[in-house]
């Protein structure tokens, strides 16, 4: 056998280490489950080895130390003993305490070494049991397992007292090469100290940096788990750096070993060797020097310069190197906690379900890392699982809210320094029913709840004949705590049956039978919306009535509360199971009536009314009565018939003949539907009888009696135009036309009726007949309203009456004066000399309103100007105009406290006087200049133009020189010379050339003496031009009745003809138009225009070089008709007055 060789993460000098920092193992490093994986796969796997205790040479001292402590306490009455064991077998150590002096019972804690309390370890291998004696008053400790080594001690405290003993344990091992077996964890630190192994097997090394090197990224947090490592991250970047190879140093002869490992506490002894004794050495931890203190002490020895750190505690945790001139080299230092032990293992847990469990264990140390395993399947709590760990210092709890049976299984709590499992089982609750399911009788459409309600907070399953029920809209299930409930709303036939709850995880089902039960219902969804069935005379009747409810209800027939039986008979009932029957066998007239049917079940009961009608062939309808006649026509009307079969009159046909005549003659193919008729196309005096017949869905009814005989004969049509003539305060006078059909029996007279509104009695106004087209109706009181109507009266009766549109009050009503001046009028109205005036001027007001004129303010002399009033209209009148009637005429129209004004401008225009003074200014050549001054009468119009003539001294011959000249001084050229000369200027206005013209009382002589003039020849210029309009025509809107104009403006050379078109036809001698051209102007007058007169105009100016026309629309409004002004209300006398009118404006189209 091959001696054995410690693992390489344990090599380096010899550490000294007090009890470990648990936080530390939790951290990283190897912990002492490292070295026992490492080290007990190797030498501590054989059965059958044998193992011996005895002591070492430095056991030997501690062992007097312990001993003569244990002398002075006289608390232990037996100590425990050295002894042997074969490994695999038991070993047992007594202590045995005297308690008599002790006031309670004294804590025992058994320690293995120094430091480890096997408290810790309890479990499979090691049992700690303890008894005491009431009559000795003495207590026995006693720790077995299987594999002691090291020392073990007692140690017994109290308030005021220690006591301890110290038993030296060693394990001396060997190895057979037949060992296959496996050996639980146990401590080689005092093996290490003890002795030096012999004839170990070379075995290969186990480093956990190598595992996690050559590892799946994946089993990295589980090994870190494993081997005690928090700070993955940090310690694999350190491996790296410490697999660096270091190089060959000149300066070092040995250099730091790559790696040492120092339990929390314990002394490490970093050591390197010089080349060079005379170099000098410096120390660093993480590139800050260190410095000589109590903690870092520095020793130097021949060529070995050695750092020795005390007290190591996680901050020494880092890296450390040492420098020699300009090299160095570089170790890792690992701090190392103790493992993290379980002090309290788990214990099996029984619960029930929706319990809260809790599983605890205990842990050596504060916020130690414990993980969780289900049935070997790690547990993650979080917020979200059900799983939730509370740690309180050493104290574990796994927490398990509402526990389920899928929550039985193994739990496992693991640290670094060992697991503890335990089981548990959650079973169901004893299921008590608090309340059980009842059965329930619902009527249709009500709702449905079952409840029960059981002991346990558990779901459970609706089952309804055996199959589940399915939720809807309709069926509801409700758990709400350990009440359950089914919820059917609108219950149906088909929800009856047996229900079933049965809770989850209990075969405890729990059954109510539903019985939905329906009140009877009468279907009459085949009958009519009034529920009539209709039956012909003398058929069979058989009404089916079909009928529901559960369960089937019995059904009654009454008439009358007489009950119809079932059986035989010509009237009976019939029932069925979904149905009740009314028979009639032979229907009568008599069988027709109101029948009842009742319905009655447990659930409630049901009446409906049917009504039967029998029908027939109606009645004959009474006799016709004629009441109206007409040349070939005459009304007919009849009552219905007493009785219509049963059903309603759909129509009559009429028949007529002649008296002395039997063939009847139908008059129409098509029913009748009223009970009016007018039969048409009959001889003028010959007498008729008419005869009716009714007709129903049964059929056509026998004949009426015949009409009392009647001969046709045609009344007037009605009165035409009937309007109000005058109303006074007491009285109204209507007045209207003769009918417009008269016919052959003439006319008699008229009738004129009046009704109060309010009533419907019409009074006749006339007691006899009036052949006059108006009448006066007296008597009426004042504020009274009134309607009218008049008749025309001949042989054959009355015609239609003429209704007047709306009521007349009798009050004779103020209207405010409104005075209508004529448009043309509306300028300055003007008229020559000796011509006629004659005004009219239309004015509104009632009653007659007072009229005033006025010229210039003062009185109109009635001698020279005549004034004609009217009830409408006022005229002035003048035979023959003179300038002194020219003047401002101011008309006043008043009515009671209302006045209305409007003035008049009229002008007498006459030839103007001849100027004033006509002079030679100057001579020359053969020019001579003029002047004059206008005349000093201009005819009452404005100038227009003068006419210049000359005359030779020698014949006195006038001849025109200019005419239309605007200036008072012009220059007559072209004069011959030698010749004497006189002028005359003429004066122009509206009227013409004044009638005498003033002459220049010198004359001018052309004199021949001189030199001879030569007039320079001059090309003449031409003043010719194609015509053209400089201004257009536009589109013109006029009033019928009232003059309208159309302008525009043209000019040519030579002077253009002017011809006007109305719609392309020329205006040719035409009086209703007017034409002038005055200096280019041209003027179309339209006298007095009518709708007829509207259309396209056109101006087209002709000359020599050329031809141009221009157009326009004139649109004329208004022209209405005497029927039209009538029907707007208009008086008769305004509108005979402007008919008259407009008949002498235009006699041609009237």
């Amino acid at each position: 056998m091959k001696p054995r060789t410690l693992p390489k993460c344990l090599t380096g000098p010899k550490l000294e280490s007090p009890p470990p920092d648990p936080a530390v193992a939790s951290r990283r490093g190897s912990t002492s489950a490292d070295l026992r994986t490492c080290l007990g796969s190797r030498a501590l796997e054989r059965k059958d080895s044998e193992w011996s205790l005895g002591e070492s040479p430095a056991g030997g001292e501690e062992q007097d130390k312990q001993n003569a402590n244990s002398q002075l306490s006289t608390l232990f009455v037996e100590k425990p003993q050295t002894g042997s064991v074969k490994v695999g077998a038991n070993i047992t150590f007594i202590a045995k305490v005297k308690a008599e002096d002790l006031l309670r019972k004294p804590t025992i804690k058994w320690f293995k070494g120094k430091w480890m309390d096997l408290a810790s370890k309890a479990g499979k291998h090691l049992q700690l049991k303890e008894t005491f004696e009431r009559q000795t008053r003495e207590g026995s400790h006693v720790p077995s397992h299987a594999f002691p080594s090291g020392e073990i001690s007692t140690v017994h405290e109290r308030t005021a007292h220690k006591a301890a003993f110290l038993t030296p344990l060693t394990v001396l091992f060997f190895l057979s090469k037949e060992s296959t077996g496996t050996t639980p964890n146990i401590d080689i630190r005092s093996a290490f100290k003890r002795r030096e192994v012999k004839q170990q097997e070379e075995e290969p090394e186990i480093d956990v940096w190598e595992l996690l090197k050559n590892a799946n990224p994946n089993e990295y947090e589980k090994i870190a788990f494993q081997y005690g490592i928090t700070d993955l991250r940090g310690m694999l970047k350190r491996l790296k750096r410490m697999r660096r190879v270091e190089k060959k140093s000149a300066a070092f002869a040995k250099i730091l070993d790559p790696a040492y490992q120092v339990d929390k506490g314990g002394r490490v002894r970093f050591v390197v060797e010089l080349a060079d004794p005379k170099l000098e050495v410096k120390w660093f931890k993480n590139g800050q020097e260190i410095r000589p203190s109590t903690k870092y002490i520095f020793e130097h020895k021949g060529n070995e310069r050695i750092m020795f750190i005390n007290n190591c505690s996680l901050t020494d945790d880092s890296e450390y190197y040492v420098t020699a001139g300009d090299e160095k080299c570089s170790t890792e230092l690992f701090v190392r906690e103790p493992p993290i032990m379980l002090t309290k293992q788990l214990e099996d847990t029984n619960a029930y379900c929706g319990e809260t469990v809790e599983l605890e264990v205990e842990v050596s140390e504060d916020d130690a890392n414990v993980k969780w395993f289900k049935n070997g399947e790690e547990i993650f709590p979080g917020p979200k699982s059900r799983y939730k760990v509370k740690v309180e210092g050493k104290k574990h709890t796994l927490i398990i809210e509402g526990a389920t049976k899928a929550d039985s299984a193994e739990y496992s709590a693991m640290t670094t320094g060992g697991q503890s499992s335990a089981k548990l089982s959650v079973d169901l609750r004893p299921l008590k029913i608090m309340t059980p399911l009842t059965d329930q009788t619902v009527k249709l459409g009500k709702e449905v709840c079952l409840k029960c309600e059981i002991s346990e907070n558990v779901p459970g399953k609706w089952t309804k004949n055996g199959l589940p029920v399915q939720e809807s809209d309709r069926v509801k299930v409700v758990h709400k705590g350990r009440i359950h409930k089914l919820v059917i709303a609108n219950a149906l036939t088909e929800d009856e049956g047996e229900y079933v709850f049965t809770p989850d995880a209990y075969n405890i089902p729990m059954s109510a039978k539903v019985h939905v039960i329906d009140p009877p219902k009468i279907i009459l969804d085949g009958l009519d919306a009034d529920n009539t069935v209709t039956v012909i005379a003398g058929s069979k009747l058989r009404l089916e009535i079909p009928v529901t409810g559960e369960p089937p209800p019995k059904a009654i027939w009454s008439r009358a509360d007489k009950a119809i039986m079932e059986g035989s008979g010509r009237i009976r009932a019939e029932s069925y199971p979904d149905s009740s029957t009314l028979v009639i066998d032979v229907a009568e007239r008599e069988d027709s009536g109101v029948y009842n049917i009742n319905l009655k079940n447990e659930a409630g009961e049901a009446h409906a009314s049917i009504k039967i009608k029998v029908v027939d062939i109606p009645d004959p309808p009474v006799a016709p009565n004629v009441t109206e006649v007409g040349d070939d026509w005459c009304i007919m009307n009849w009552e219905p018939p007493a009785y219509d079969g049963g059903s309603p009159i759909l129509g009559y046909f009429i028949e007529r003949k002649k008296k002395q005549s039997s063939r009847w003659m139908r008059l129409n193919f098509d029913l009748c539907k009223e009970t009016t008729f007018e039969p048409k196309k009959m001889i003028e005096g010959v007498a008729y009888e008419v005869r009716i017949f009714a007709v129903n869905a049964i059929g056509i009814s026998k004949p009426s009696m015949p009409s009392k005989p009647f001969v046709p004969l045609a009344v007037t049509s009605p009165p035409t135009l009937l309007a109000v003539d005058s109303v006074t305060d007491s009285s109204v006078t209507m007045k209207w036309r003769p009918p417009d059909q008269i016919g052959a029996a003439g006319l008699d007279g008229y009738v004129l009726e009046y009704c109060m509104e309010g009533t419907e009695d019409w009074i006749v106004a006339n007691t006899d007949l009036i052949d006059k087209t108006k009448f006066t109706i007296n008597g009426l009181p004042t504020d009274a309203k009134i309607f009218v109507r008049v008749k025309a009266i001949n042989a054959a009766g009355a015609s239609e009456p003429k209704h007047y549109s709306q009521p007349i009050l009798v009050k004779e009503v103020i209207e405010p004066p409104k005075i209508r001046i004529p448009r043309h009028l509306k300028q300055t109205y003007i008229r020559r000399v000796g011509e006629a005036v004659n005004l009219v001027i239309p004015f509104q007001g009632k009653p007659r309103p007072e009229l005033t004129w006025k010229k210039d303010g003062q009185e109109i002399d009635k001698n020279q100007i005549n004034i004609r009033n009217s009830e409408t209209d006022t005229i002035i009148f003048i035979r023959k105009a003179e300038r002194s009637h020219s003047g401002k005429y101011d008309l006043q129209v008043k009515v009671d406290k209302y006045e209305e004004n409007a003035s008049i401008d009229i002008q007498i225009v006459d030839r103007p006087g001849p100027p004033q003074a006509v002079t030679i200014e100057d001579v020359w050549g053969e020019n001579v200049a003029l002047t004059w001054t206008p005349p000093k009468d201009d005819g009452n119009a404005a100038i227009t133009g003068y006419t210049i003539q000359k005359a030779d001294k020698k014949s006195m011959e006038w001849f025109t020189v200019i005419e239309h000249y605007h200036r008072t001084n012009a220059t007559i050229t072209e004069l011959v010379i030698g010749n004497e000369y006189y002028f005359r200027v003429f004066a122009e206005n509206m009227c013409g050339l004044s009638e005498d013209a003033t002459m220049t009382k010198e004359s001018a002589v052309i004199a021949k003496d001189g030199k001879i003039y030569k007039n320079p020849v001059y090309e003449d210029f031409d003043f010719t031009e194609a015509p053209m309009f400089t201004q257009p025509l536009v589109n013109t809107y006029a009033i019928a009745g009232y003059n309208a104009t159309l302008n525009c403006s043209v000019r040519g050379n030579p002077k253009p003809k002017i011809t006007w078109m109305k719609n392309k036809v020329a205006i040719v001698d035409d009086p209703r138009y007017r034409m002038f051209s005055n200096q280019g102007v041209c003027t179309l007058e339209i006298r007095k225009p009518s709708p007829y007169d509207g259309g396209t105009y056109c101006c087209k100016a002709v000359n020599d070089l050329g031809t141009v026309e221009i157009e326009c629309k004139l649109e004329v409004k208004g022209g209405l008709s005497f029927c039209r002004l009538l029907l707007q209300g208009v008086p008769p006398n305004i509108v005979d007055s402007y008919l008259r009118d407009l008949q002498s404006s235009n006699p041609e189209e009237c």
